[in-house]
């Protein structure tokens, strides 16, 4: 652990904000550009891994594992997701042959 902590002190905390605000900004941008229901899931994990990369970042700056342990949740929160995220990108595809989220209105009444 002592290695990691001194890895990490060598290499500036903007640098790591800096790339977590990118790798969010990507997943946003897919988020609100994208229409497969599957690039839409990818793009919500990746912004998930970029709030993971900053609060592991801070919490080794702090010296505090709080950080670390808010990322166990959010990796388990994650795998809740993409287990029940599938299972419905499963059932619309069967529904609609289509993983576009604007062929949905077809599951309207």
């Amino acid at each position: 652990m002592e290695n990691v902590t001194q890895a990490m002190q060598g290499v500036p905390l903007n640098h790591y904000i800096l790339l977590s605000a990118i790798i969010f900004s990507i997943g946003v941008i897919g988020v609100l550009i994208r229409r497969n229901a599957i690039v839409i899931f990818m793009s919500i994990e990746l912004m998930l891994n970029a709030v993971n990369l900053l609060l592991t970042a801070f919490s080794v700056h702090h010296n505090d594992a709080s950080g670390q342990v808010f990322v166990f949740f959010i990796m388990a929160l994650a795998a809740a997701e993409v287990a029940v995220g599938l299972a419905i990108i499963v059932m619309i595809f069967r529904n609609t042959n289509s993983t576009d989220v604007n062929v949905l209105n077809k599951l309207k009444w």
